[in-house]
């Protein structure tokens, strides 16, 4: 069996916890307009108000990081006024993907969302799809680490991969997202490239980097693999060790190898992006295409871009949204092979 490549660019740490502090979280129940009343804030040159980020996982994971920083700079830089960041987790976030679907033609609604959430969408059955959404923006790649707690036996990615060929089931792998998404799909090919079974790997799915972070500190998983950036801090002060990371290149700041410098013929990348619900019009489309194409251009994205060892991968509407139909088929193909969809 075959699993397909998910390969993009760099990725590393976060160091986002910085960029999310301060952030006003205003709620609204109004529709995106610009802060003078007009109806395009593009054209007005105005601050879009009343603009809402759904994050469909649990707070302090890379989608919660992502969100809360896109917001931040969209505020600092007086794109955005009055935005709102808030949370709604659950079912590998296909809970948030439901509301985003059932909240046709909301234009002040936006979710952040990525590799996670289009795993999710098969092997949790969900009825909503990102089909129906609206495709607004990609915003990043990054790469995934392999991680241990302080006191593991596994110094060294070496030592992880000779107890796990010797008996796979034995070793507990721990992921932020659901079957299909990033976390769980870096293992699945990892043990590929490694010479194991894929359907042997005893993987066990936390909702979002927030859940899994104490999972790994307190040894209830024997590894993790994830976005390194989630777990920055824990990482500098030797809480976790990163085993190995996913890219073609090493991590700023991490001493970790890459999986080709151990041996292994494997590059992995996630990405993160944002869309809206369906039924929304063209112009309200494009204000909010506009507000991210406004964000990435500033210079407080380029530091947080560098800060968070994120890939620059931006992507609006037409592309983003066949990006995301090619995702969705080598997902589909990804678990049929396994088994999970």
């Amino acid at each position: 069996m075959r699993l397909p490549r998910t390969s993009h660019r760099l990725l590393r740490p976060a160091g986002g916890a910085a960029l999310v502090a301060g952030l006003a979280l205003v709620a609204s129940a109004c529709g995106v307009t610009d802060s003078s009343g007009g109806d395009s804030a593009a054209d007005a040159g105005q601050p879009l108000s009343d603009l809402r980020i759904m994050v469909p996982n649990t707070p302090g994971g890379g989608y919660d990081i992502t969100a809360r920083t896109a917001a931040k700079v969209m505020e600092d830089d007086e794109i955005t006024s009055g935005t709102e960041v808030f949370n709604l987790e659950g079912a590998g976030g296909t809970v948030g993907l439901a509301r985003t679907v059932n909240e046709k033609g909301n234009a002040d609604l936006t979710m952040l969302m990525g590799l996670g959430v289009v795993g999710a969408s098969y092997t949790n059955n969900s009825k909503a799809t990102l089909a129906e959404t609206t495709p607004i923006a990609r915003l990043i790649e990054e790469y995934g680490a392999v991680m241990v707690p302080k006191g593991s036996p596994f110094k060294t990615i070496d030592d992880l991969v000779t107890a796990w060929k010797a008996d796979p089931g034995s070793i507990s792998v721990g992921g932020g997202s659901s079957p299909g998404g990033p976390d769980h799909l870096l293992p699945m090919q990892l043990a590929q490239a490694v010479g194991i079974n894929p359907k042997k790997v005893n993987f066990v799915q936390y909702d979002g980097g927030g859940d899994l972070l104490p999972a790994i500190l307190g040894s209830k998983v024997d590894v993790a693999t994830s976005g390194a950036g989630e777990f920055k801090d824990q990482i500098a002060n030797g809480d976790i060790r990163v085993l190995a990371t996913s890219g073609d290149e090493r991590i700023d700041d991490i001493d970790a190898p890459t999986f080709k410098e151990a041996g292994i013929d494997l590059v992995f990348t996630n990405w993160r992006g944002v869309v809206a619900p369906p039924g929304i019009t063209d112009a309200e489309k494009e204000r909010l295409v506009g507000i991210f194409q406004k964000m990435h251009e500033t210079q407080e994205w380029k530091d947080a871009l560098k800060a968070n060892s994120w890939a620059d991968a931006f992507q609006t509407s037409d592309q983003f949204g066949a990006f995301l139909t090619e995702q969705d088929k080598r997902v589909a193909d990804t678990l049929s092979e396994l088994g999970l969809a």
